[in-house]
Order: structure tokens, then sequence, then C-alpha cells
């Protein structure tokens, strides 16, 4: 049986956690230490000109964009605004046959089983001063190659789980729940199977999951029941036009393999020039429009904060926010997350000593002028309770009251 307090994570597949992360992956020298350093504004990673120039993870956590944390700070005339952030693996990148060992591929497979979402960076540009491990560019076969490592290297671990719930069930009495348990289970992995032998991933498998199958995907964290962004690192001039030769075909590719998967445009190189400029953002819209000829930009300058909320969108996740006259602070928990657990996020204490939640509604609120009047809201109705049954949802603006804890 799933725990009571787990429950309300299984409506989507993942670990049931807030403090979820995210792992770039792709092939060997397609850009994702380049793209790992620009959105997260470091020198970390190792962006070279030949494979395997990253070998061990490296992390780091980036601030997560928000208009409303932008707009409470004001309204709230707070000294200090504190956003949320999300966890970024740079994982070393995959050849061809690493589900068999190739390459250190067991390794970088392992390190992707570790991540909660996947950055998936394909090469969409030609250039004859960069290298490519499969000789030319080629996104579609990229893309399949990729893919294909994944399912392998799942349908592995699917198989030792199926010989590891047989054995159990022969030992198992016929009219216990845990045989019931574990026949549904068998069958829906060998569901997936049939699924999987098709090189598709088993988050594609079916759109509407049950409780019970969820948790049992949860359990095994498998590298295709992840949620996955396709970036297509393409050239400035592409990225700001919004156009390239293999979108439509990637598109194509996506509707039929890989279902559900959305693909963003990035530029690894305009990200890294953009950090270049360091804010002064009049003087890199003027370098934009040189790259483009003069023509009228209706891209915003970098994808690296529509990147960040894709990837946070994909993972459930959402905020609610504390405000006062010391600090705005942006928080971060899973979608379907009851009030008690996202005090909890706060401190465990307050979780443990709950009694309500005086709510405010960031929509009810983001027209009017500082500094708010909590006094004046009370009187419009604006200010809601919410007991221990309250589910938490996007840009609530909470107050959590709990009794003495611990210090």
């Amino acid at each position: 049986m799933i725990p009571a307090v787990m429950r309300r994570f299984y409506s989507v597949l993942g670990r049931p956690s807030n403090n979820l992360t995210s792992g770039i992956v792709g092939l060997a020298n397609v850009g994702k230490s380049t793209f790992f350093q620009a959105i997260t504004k470091s020198k970390l990673g190792n962006p070279a000109n030949y494979p395997f120039a990253t070998i061990e993870p490296e992390e780091s956590k980036v601030i997560v964009p928000s208009v409303k944390l932008d707009r409470l700070y004001d309204l709230y005339g707070s000294q200090k605004k504190i956003p949320a952030t999300l966890t970024i693996f740079d994982i070393a990148g995959l050849t061809r046959g690493a589900s068999s060992g190739e390459g250190l591929g067991n390794k970088f497979l392992n390190d992707i089983r570790h991540v909660d979402g996947i950055y998936q960076v394909v090469r969409g540009f030609e250039s004859d001063d960069i290298t490519h491990i499969e000789g030319n560019v080629d996104p579609i076969r990229d893309l399949s190659l990729v893919q294909d490592e994944l399912v392998l290297k799942d349908l592995e671990w699917l198989e030792g789980a199926r010989e590891r719930i047989n054995k159990k069930l022969n030992r198992t009495p016929k009219n216990s729940p845990e045989f019931l348990e574990m026949t549904l289970e068998l069958g829906l992995l060998e569901d997936l199977e049939a699924h999987m032998y098709e090189g598709r991933k088993m988050s594609h498998f079916k759109q509407n999951w049950t409780e019970e199958e969820i948790g049992i995907l949860n359990k095994h964290n498998f590298l295709t029941a992840k949620p996955t962004l396709v970036l297509l690192n393409v050239t400035p001039r592409d990225y700001l036009l919004q156009e390239n030769k293999f979108l439509d075909r990637i598109k194509d590719w996506i509707n039929e393999y890989a279902p559900g998967d959305k693909v963003v445009l990035f530029s690894a190189e305009l990200e890294t020039k953009y950090n270049e400029f360091d804010r002064k953002l009049d003087e890199f819209e003027n370098y934009c429009k040189t790259i483009v000829d003069g023509q009228e930009i209706t891209t915003p300058l970098t994808a690296l904060p529509n990147i960040i909320i894709e990837m946070r969108e994909l993972l459930q996740l959402i905020s609610f926010y504390t405000c006062g006259p010391i600090e705005a602070r942006q928080w971060t928990i899973r979608k379907g997350t009851l009030a008690p657990e996202s005090a909890g996020v706060i401190h465990s204490d307050l979780e443990k000593t709950f009694i309500s939640a005086n709510i405010i509604k960031y929509d009810d609120i983001k027209e009017l002028n500082p500094p708010l009047q909590e006094s004046q809201l009370k009187s419009q109705g604006k200010i809601k309770r919410g007991g221990k049954s309250y589910v938490v949802e996007d840009g609530d603006v909470i107050h959590f009251k709990a009794t003495s804890g611990k210090k």
C-alpha cells in the first residue's frame, strides 16, 4: 500500500519530494557543459572539443525567475528578496553502446538515474571547428541514439526486477495481499517491456496512470520514466529568429517516438555572450540586432529563464511565498502539497505543530499599490484561513500558525 502521507504525490511520475533535481543529458560534445556554465553563470564543467571532457557530474543551483516574487517584494517593502533555486547536474556525454558499458556508459547512465528531470541537449548547428562524435550533425539520429540507450538500460533493470518479483511470488501465499500486489507489478512491467521494445520511453506508455501504477514505477526509478525537455542547441541567429532547418523533423520525431516531450530552441553560444555582457541589456540587444541584420527581434534575448520554468513545470513544482518587512521569500513544493507539509518546507517543527494558515491569493493583491495594509485585506475578505486539508496553490502568500515547538 502507498503511505497516506505520500499519496498526494502519486498523480505524476517521479520521486515524491519537494527537492527535485534536473540533469543535462546528451551525446558527448553537443554543448552540454557550455549550456551548464551559461545557466549557472559559473566556470564549472569542462566545455572542450573532445569527448568525455566531463567525467564526474558537476552540480550547481540556479535561481528560479519569478515575476511574482519581484512584485511581492515591492508590495511588502521587504528589505531583501530570496528566490527559490533549482539544482542542475552536468552529466558526462553518452555514446553509442553506453547501455552495454561503452565509453564509461554504465557510470553515466547511473548518474542520470539520480536526477528527477532531464534536459536533453541536441546539436542543431553545423561547424567545422567543433567535431561531432558521430561524424556529422543529425539531430534525429542523436535523439534516437540517446533514447535507445536509455531504453536499453531500463529494459535491463526491468528484467532484473521481474526476476526478483518472480522469486518472491514463489514464496508468497496466493491468497495474501502481497501476492496480489506483486502480480499487479509484474503485469505492469511486462506491458511496459513490450512497449519499450518499440523504442519508446516508459513515460509515454499512457497518459492516465493509477496511483498503484505510479507507485510501482517510482519505486524502481527508471530512466525513461523521467520527464524530458529537449533543448535544441542552435546558432545565435536561429535562436533569435526562432528557426532551424532541423526543427520540423524533430517535432515529427517527437510526436511519433516521444509524445508529450517538448523541444525548446536555445543557443549555448549566445547565452555565453549574454553573460559576458554582464546585464548591460542595451548593449547586448544592439549586439543581437547585428546578428539578425537589423530584423525585429520578438524572442527573449535569453532562453534560460524559460528553460528553468519549463523544467519546474515538468517536475510538477510550484511556489508559495512568505512576505513581510524583513524579507520576501519564494518556497518550492510539489503540486498537491497540503498546508502542514508546506509549512514543513520552512521548518520541520512547523509541520509537527501546525494549527492553520492565513492565505492571500497573489491575483488578489498584484494590482494594489504598496505598502500593503493587511488590515484592509482582512476587511475586504482577501485573507482566507486554511486548515490541515488545504492544498497549497501556486502563488499563495501564506502566514503559518503553529503551537510552540522546539527553539
